[in-house]
């Protein structure tokens, strides 16, 4: 056997390492050989001793040589990983070093960095590492009544900051064994930054605790690219194909990550996390007999996916239809998906539990597809008693996409649930003329926007389209002959008269409860991975934020060019190897560039006016004063000056979107009594206005005053009231501070 770039390998036993991928030999394939007791074609086996000696000799050779290869093949698969691996944490810290000139920023200005919902994230952060102990700050977050003023709620429970509990914990131990050791761990300078400004007192290492926080962020995000090579490289089966998903994930960088931009995002700690579990699911697809570990395993991703990010539910939708697809289709047997939904189900209860009850985890159309799909694998033996496969496609579709939708309702009914209630109607302003005000917010934003023109047109000029379309086209034409060979076989069995008495004694072997869990056609993995790319691009499409899922899952799909396996027409490995090799040379060519274009990047952040803002609050406001007004701002507030705030970014809970809608009515043209109402009722003392949420719009007709006048259409002809209260002070708003961007009203 030989071992290395494209050449097909085969393992020991059934259960190979995901590094050591290697081919299968179905067990159809074994039945045709008709070894059976000890005759191979109705022939005798030679008995003769000295033969038999002889190649169990050859045979310990051959082991002993099969296992020095295989470890080889996983050293090298490891090597060049974590050489990837580290490339990339380089390259993103680097970028983020050189867009934002970060070692050189004061504390203030590395939180201002943090906008909107990352500075609420961070601030969570701040506080633990910040508090007495580990102990009280953990008290701090859970029983918080500066959030959202003047509630108290569990920030753990609400904002997913499990990420931010691990690494303050870990910060706080980092720095008291370094300071018990005596071990200098940053360097502190004045820096003079000019234009004016005052000099700042600057610390860079990692005993600063913004460097610690964004440097482990990178340290992850760096050994994502590490898990894709892994995960190309097993799904192709060749090293070359862990190559072109990597080449095609840094050639198209920017359309497969922001951390570089903005490492405290939830995707940041999530994403890495799902790409692992994926690696699980598709390992559990593959392997002919998934064990109890395995539901372990990927429950453990799922947890790890669905504590750091709020939207985690929604991709482990789309894999449960996808892994539900793959059954329905034929190429896994209930067993396989009964593992990979065990990992689900046991993921998403310890989930639930350690959000504390998270209602929106319970309610989420993930739970209701998970009952869904357990019911259908219950009616299994009832449904197969239909006589045609298509009528038993149609009663699993309809009892997968009613059963969802009743689940769903009745559990949000019963729980008076409606955090979730802005995604549907955002989902449904894409497809209608719906329109209110907060779905208003979402899709005047960029990123939640459709996916842009422009995307397309650079994933064609580094040729990842094409090679992936390619990749896509052949993998289907390969899956669709597995799926007609058994029907092919059936027919030329009738035709050369095969009697049912040989097909009944070929499947009395099977015991008739395990029929249905042991008929699968092969490359259940690639079905679920096509799949699973489909409803990427759905998702992607209708909200471009959702680019993290489909990009690199693009670049994941494109390892296929290397699976000899599917691409079984070129003459010799030489031919397709050659092939890779100048696929790779024409990526490149815009690949390169690309690269250049996001190494360029030089930036040196500076934000006078919100420093000053910031600094005027701190130095003229009491401690327990509390602030409403434009939600990125508002983070800041609550990150730097640590006063109380009444509304904020993160927007995935019923009574903040009411309570934000009372405060930008600031930007309405409603009369300013009910406004000052608004804002009584709220308990907030301070309001800032910034001057450009006046007349600023992304698009026509997203403007704040144009977003108001939908809700409000009667007022729709009166001038906006913030521009009003610039114009003159009103009874119900007193400006306090104003420096050109920024004013603070009193209430």
């Amino acid at each position: 056997m030989e071992y290395g770039t494209g050449i097909n390998r085969y393992p020991a036993n059934e259960h190979n390492t995901i590094a050591g991928a290697v081919n299968r030999r179905s067990a159809e394939q074994t039945t045709i050989m008709g070894t059976k007791n000890g005759r191979l074609d109705g022939k005798k086996t030679p008995t003769n001793k000295k033969f038999r000696s002889r190649k169990e000799n050859g045979g310990n050779r051959e082991s002993s040589e099969i296992k020095w290869m295989f470890s080889t093949w996983n050293l090298a698969v490891i090597s060049l990983a974590l050489t990837f691996g580290v490339l990339h944490g380089w390259h993103i810290s680097s970028m983020f070093e050189n867009d934002r000139f970060f070692s050189h920023l004061s504390d203030l200005e590395r939180e201002m960095t943090f906008r909107t919902e990352m500075g609420l994230y961070y601030s969570y952060y701040k506080t633990m590492i910040t508090a007495p102990s580990m102990g009280q700050g953990l008290l701090a977050i859970m029983h918080d009544n500066v959030t959202e003023y003047p509630s108290t709620i569990n920030t753990l429970k609400r904002f997913n900051l499990y990420p931010e509990v691990v690494l303050a914990a870990g910060f706080r131990f980092y720095d008291g064994v370094t300071k018990l050791l005596d071990i200098k761990t940053k360097d502190c300078y004045t820096v003079n930054r000019g234009r004016g400004l005052s000099p700042v007192l600057n610390c860079e290492g990692m005993g600063d605790p913004a460097y610690y926080y964004v440097n482990w962020i990178f340290i992850e995000n760096g050994f994502l690219v590490s898990l894709l090579f892994v995960f190309a490289t097993y799904l192709s089966e060749s090293l070359l194909g862990g190559l072109i998903t990597v080449a095609a994930f840094f050639y198209n960088h920017g359309e497969c990550t922001r951390v570089q931009w903005t490492p405290p995002l939830r995707e940041s700690f999530a994403y890495p996390v799902f790409v692992l579990q994926m690696l699980l699911v598709t390992h559990v697809l593959r392997i002919s007999k998934p064990m109890w570990y395995h539901s372990v395993a990927i429950g453990a991703g799922v947890v790890a996916f669905m504590l750091p990010w709020q939207f985690a539910q929604f991709a482990l939708l789309t894999q449960t239809l996808a892994v539900f697809a793959t059954y329905m289709l034929g190429f896994a047997g209930s067993s396989k998906v009964r593992c990979i939904l065990q990992g689900q189900s046991l993921g998403l209860f310890v989930s639930y539990i350690m959000l504390f009850g998270n209602e929106m985890l319970l309610t989420s159309f993930f739970a209701a597809c998970l009952l869904t799909v357990w019911l259908i694998l219950f009616m299994e033996p009832v449904l197969e008693k239909l006589q045609h496969r298509i009528i038993i496609w149609i009663c699993q579709l309809c009892l997968l996409f009613g059963g969802t939708l009743v689940v769903k309702l009745v559990l949000s009914t019963c729980l008076s649930i409606e955090d979730d209630a802005h995604i549907a109607n955002l989902f449904r302003s894409k497809f209608s003329g719906y329109k209110d005000f907060h779905t208003m917010l979402y899709t005047c934003a960029a990123e939640f926007d459709f996916m842009q023109n422009e995307t397309v047109i650079k994933f064609l000029k580094t040729f990842l389209l094409p090679s992936s379309a390619i990749a896509i086209l052949v993998t289907i034409i390969h899956l669709f002959r597995v799926f007609l060979q058994p029907k092919m076989e059936e027919n030329h069995k009738h035709k050369n008269g095969s009697s049912r008495e040989q097909v009944t004694e070929r499947n009395d072997d099977i015991p008739a409860k395990d029929e249905l869990e042991v008929r699968q056609l092969p490359n259940a993995e690639l079905v679920y991975h096509l799949l699973q790319l489909s409803a990427f691009l759905v998702m992607a499409v209708l909200v471009m934020r959702l680019k993290v899922f489909f990009s690199p899952h693009l670049c994941l799909i494109s390892s296929m060019l290397a699976s000899k396996q599917i691409f079984k027409f070129f003459r010799s490995d030489m031919h397709h190897q050659a092939a890779i090799f100048i696929l790779l040379a024409m990526m490149s060519v815009q690949g390169f560039l690309n690269l250049q274009h996001q190494r360029s990047i030089q930036g040196d952040f500076s934000n006078p006016p919100q420093e000053e803002l910031l600094e005027w609050i701190m130095q003229n406001t009491s401690k327990d004063a509390v602030f409403a007004g434009p939600m990125p701002t508002m983070a800041s507030i609550k990150l730097s000056t640590g006063r109380r705030i009444v509304n904020h970014p993160h927007y995935e809970d019923a009574g903040l979107r009411a309570r934000t809608k009372l405060v930008y009515a600031m930007y309405s043209r409603k009369p300013g009594k009910e406004v000052h109402e608004g804002y009584k009722s709220l308990g907030a003392q301070y309001a800032i206005l910034e001057r450009s949420w006046c007349s600023r719009r992304s698009k026509f007709g997203c403007s704040m005053p144009e977003i108001w006048d939908i809700e409000d259409p009667i007022n729709a002809f009166k001038r906006p009231l913030c521009l009003r209260i610039e114009e003159r002070s009103t009874p119900y708003f007193s400006p306090v501070f104003t420096n050109g961007v920024y004013t603070v009203l009193r209430v």
